[in-house]
């Protein structure tokens, strides 16, 4: 193996092949995080600038999103060399600069690889584009088009049309999932499979801790290139696509989610396994079969150490019979499995705002969800800012980026609302950001909710996540437990958190008025330090709003 090229400074990480287990987790959208150059977009120093505050948060690791070499077209998901930083990011010296810093800091890296598709501007594709016999002439899918020259099949991209885009050059369609300036790999071709896990080993030889990967059902197509087949309406939901998007009409059996994938993970994972402590999480996004799919990609300890669905960054809101479905059906759909739930990310409308658009305390609101999130079976992702409470920022038409918003516009405004930069000061220029034009407008209404605010109030949201990960970090039960839900009457939800011969109660009032639920049968120890004035009576537990009780089972 060879030597990480961090390990020669000093480290703070604990050694521990089993970290991710559990872990919390801080993704981090590094146009939007800070700018440190002044030309407007966030970049890998003002990353590695910024480390102290997000170990003084206590979370185990970073997710960064991707910084290699891109046109920027979908903002980095579109890669033109996996083994470069991008000049707006800085240099592969600075990558190497943060990692020392955060392992300094005792925070691991994992980064995002986008292994299903690359940048048309790629050179693969651009060689593959070139002929039908050069030798990269199938490392994209490609297809002859239908005797009438329409595309080969019915399948759809998600960011709207086909999925085939065509090529005058080859005379060929070439798939696209996403944007046309996305083409997608033929992982069918061992060739490309050795080429992505030469990209794996060079960032691990690089020293990162461990990846996220994207779109990870999306890596292999049917070879038949068979249609989908429609979608019953009734089986329909927004879960990975917005309801205005026909994506949503069709059954995805053939265009993705495909077996072949099962084979890819474990190599994948063989070269994760020569390394220590390595970890990944994968996406699934999948609007009906997203859990099973999980479940597939996480059995066996040979493939993903972790996966995320959908069902959590969802528009429908919150319920204690929904969370506890979630749960229920992960449990079932992934027996060894182990999952990774977020609320939010750089894809979807913040969940502050998403579930709580009519809710008056927006604050206590905002530390519900982040408790019951932290005390769910599973590791944990927080998008930044949502430390903050940042609500979805309102764009003007002229102001969008991103083109899945373009697009949809005005049904979908896309991702830009929750890509708007992070907020640093409230009392400087562009909310300490950066100097010059952001990228994205810095939202007025996010200004009163700058960390410098912030850490000036201890009743204030990022207050309350950092003494809620303190908290957690005291009871090894909500990082490694088992789960199991008691039956409380809505609004209230209640479950256990079970490891070794310890067992904690966990009770969450889901709603804007203070309940009060019977006292268990066993004896109870309350728990302090977690930031909610809830307290047990003689015979009853008392919560408020929004509010969570927490106690030992003696």
């Amino acid at each position: 193996m060879t030597k990480s090229m961090t390990q020669t400074g000093s480290s703070a990480l604990v050694a521990d092949r089993d970290w991710w287990r559990g872990a919390v987790i801080y993704q981090i959208y590094p146009r939007s995080y800070q700018d440190s150059n002044g030309d407007g977009i966030g970049d890998l120093k003002g990353i590695t600038a910024r480390l102290p505050y997000v170990a003084s948060l206590g979370v185990d690791a970073i997710w960064i999103s991707p910084f290699f070499t891109s046109p920027m077209k979908d903002f980095g998901y579109d890669v033109s060399n996996y083994k470069g930083v991008d000049p707006i990011f800085g240099l592969l010296v600075d990558f190497d600069d943060l990692i020392a810093e955060a392992h300094r800091l005792g925070i691991r890296v994992m980064i995002d690889l986008v292994l299903s598709h690359t940048s048309d501007q790629h050179p693969w594709f651009v060689e593959s584009r070139s002929s039908r016999f050069n030798p990269k002439a199938d490392w994209y899918v490609w297809s002859d088009s239908k005797p009438d020259g329409t595309p080969p099949n019915n399948w759809l991209s998600i960011f709207g049309g086909s999925a085939w885009q065509w090529d005058p050059t080859r005379l060929q369609y070439y798939m696209h999932n996403f944007l046309t300036s996305q083409p997608d790999l033929n992982l069918h071709n061992p060739e490309i499979q050795d080429a992505l896990l030469a990209v794996e080993r060079f960032w691990l030889e690089r020293g990162v801790d461990g990846f996220r990967l994207d779109t990870i059902n999306f890596y292999f197509h049917d070879l038949e290139l068979r249609d989908n087949p429609a979608l019953a309406p009734e089986r329909r939901n927004a879960n990975t696509a917005p309801a205005v998007n026909p994506y949503n009409y069709q059954e995805h059996l053939y265009d993705k989610n495909r077996p072949e994938n099962l084979a890819f993970l474990r190599r994948f994972r063989a070269v994760m396994d020569e390394f220590p402590a390595i970890a990944a999480v994968g996406e699934v996004g999948d609007s009906q079969i997203g859990l099973e799919i999980a479940g597939q990609y996480t059995s066996g300890n040979d493939k993903m150490h972790m996966c995320y669905a959908f069902e959590f960054l969802a528009p429908d809101p919150l319920t204690p019979a929904g969370v506890a479905k979630v749960l229920h059906d992960f449990a079932r759909a992934a027996p060894e499995g182990w999952a990774c739930w977020a609320f939010s990310n750089h894809d979807v409308v913040r969940h502050v705002s998403r579930w709580g658009f009519d809710i008056a305390d927006h604050e206590a609101h905002a530390k519900f969800l982040a408790s019951l999130l932290m005390t769910l079976r599973g590791s944990v992702c927080i998008y930044q800012g949502e430390e903050l409470g940042l609500t979805e920022a309102d764009l003007a038409y002229e102001d969008l980026q991103d083109p899945y918003g373009i697009q949809f516009w005005p049904d979908f405004k896309g991702r830009d609302g929750c890509r708007t930069p992070m907020v640093w000061d409230d009392k400087s220029v562009n909310g300490g950001f950066s100097d010059g034009r952001p990228w994205l407008p810095v939202s007025p209404d996010h200004l009163g909710r700058a960390v410098s605010v912030q850490e000036q109030d201890q009743r204030s949201v990022l207050t309350h996540y950092r003494r809620f990960l303190n908290f957690r970090k005291q009871y090894p039960a909500f990082a490694k437990g088992e789960i199991e839900f008691r039956p409380y009457e809505a609004p209230v939800l209640g479950y256990e958190r079970i490891f070794g011969n310890e067992t904690i109660l966990c009770l969450f009032n889901m709603s804007g008025a203070p309940v009060t639920v019977e006292r268990p049968i066993e004896r109870l120890e309350v728990l302090e330090g977690h930031g909610f004035d809830s307290h047990l009576g003689d015979d009853r537990i008392f919560l408020p709003a929004w509010g969570g009780f927490f106690a030992r089972v003696e």
